[in-house]
């Protein structure tokens, strides 16, 4: 079964002022697989992710979900919650 991986990819990547070439380089992968991810075209590995995840020091959960992450929006009002 091939389930679509919601990420918050390019919200972290962005905010740590790191561009998609740096990440690729400490994770050990091509930039373009960083674009991959954040766009959703490529289900990371478990490796990958995890790798990912220590990059940001953050639990893999907050980067990546099976179910679309809330707006920014939805998580101010309070309407993401049940994410």
């Amino acid at each position: 079964m091939n389930r679509k991986i919601y990420n918050r990819l390019a919200v972290f990547r962005t905010e740590a002022g790191m561009s998609r070439k740096a990440l690729a380089e400490k994770v050990g992968v091509n930039p373009q697989t960083i674009g991959f991810l954040e766009r959703g075209d490529y289900n990371p590995s478990l490796e990958l992710a995890l790798n990912v995840a220590a990059v940001f020091g953050v639990p893999v959960e907050l980067l990546f979900s099976f179910r679309p992450f809330p707006t920014m929006a939805e998580t101010l009002l309070g309407q993401g919650d049940e994410a």
